[in-house]
């Protein structure tokens, strides 16, 4: 993990700003360990609005449109552990590499972020190492404590995606993606065990985009770096921007998820 300068120095974040990390169900049970990074909309009240319309902050260029709720409703379902992001990903992306060309974007999807053209190095570190680090501390200790115990963990990143990018036009006709790099292991037993349940779900692996090392953070380091079997989830924005698509949604995958976790690694967490 990228060490920068010492958090107290950088004062971006100040009283009245949301931490970065919010804990659901810190002791949950449940194998699956869940990460939500751009679950929040958040802006430090230093950086103003970003120089941006209101409007913009309910697009998917903010956020992860239905992801929160959808994690909340499988922490809730599964009895599992959840850590959720609260600031925007204008502000910083938390699942990207601090060298990432998009880890703080100037232009996304047709949208121009004042705030952070021309960003001085000095802002961008420490965006860095107040929102950034704190998350991924916080991952990397909780499956530290797991792993220490001897808990079998399924790292379960949450996502969602527009269905048609504005600046291209590009369409994505999928609903739900299952996504991975190296260890195809949990995302393919999950598509198997997920279309099980639901044959009339579009499902697809590594759609609408894949891992790889340099736009991706949670996977490559808490997942392939640890050996532990991961999946990043992608569902569709529009079937999950109000709180009734996102529990059916959580619905739809809490228990194709245990089913999958349990099945590779013959774990059964009592539920």
């Amino acid at each position: 993990m990228l060490r920068l300068a010492d958090r107290d120095t950088t004062r971006l974040l100040q009283a009245g700003d949301p931490d970065p990390v919010e804990w659901i169900n810190p002791t949950g049970r449940s194998a699956i360990f869940l990460t939500c990074e751009h679950a929040g909309r958040a802006v430090p009240a230093a950086l103003g609005d970003l120089g941006i319309a209101p409007e913009e902050m309910d697009r998917h260029i903010a956020y992860d449109v239905g992801a929160e709720g959808i994690a909340r409703g499988i922490s809730e379902r599964l009895d599992a552990a959840l850590v959720l992001q609260r600031y925007s990903r204008l502000v910083i992306d938390c699942n990207r590499p601090f060298d990432a060309r998009d880890c703080i974007v100037a232009m996304s999807d047709g949208t121009a972020v004042p705030a952070n053209a021309e960003l001085p190095d000095r802002e961008r570190r420490g965006r860095y190492a107040e929102i950034h680090q704190p998350l991924h501390e916080a991952i990397a200790a909780a499956l530290d404590q797991r792993e220490a115990a001897g808990k079998p963990v399924f790292l379960v990143s949450v996502h969602s995606f527009t269905p048609v990018m504005r600046a291209t036009g590009a369409v994505r006709n999928l609903e739900l993606g299952l996504l991975f790099n190296r260890d195809a292991r949990f995302a393919e037993r999950l598509a198997e065990t997920f279309r099980a349940a639901n044959p009339d779900v579009t499902v697809r692996l590594n759609e609408p985009y894949h891992v790889d090392d340099f736009s991706d953070y949670t996977i490559p380091v808490h997942g392939e770096r640890r050996g532990i079997a991961h999946v990043l989830l992608e569902v569709r924005n529009d079937l999950i921007n109000d709180a009734l698509g996102q529990q059916e949604w959580a619905d739809r995958l809490a228990r194709p998820l245990r089913v999958a976790a349990e099945t590779l690694e013959g774990t059964n967490d009592g539920r």
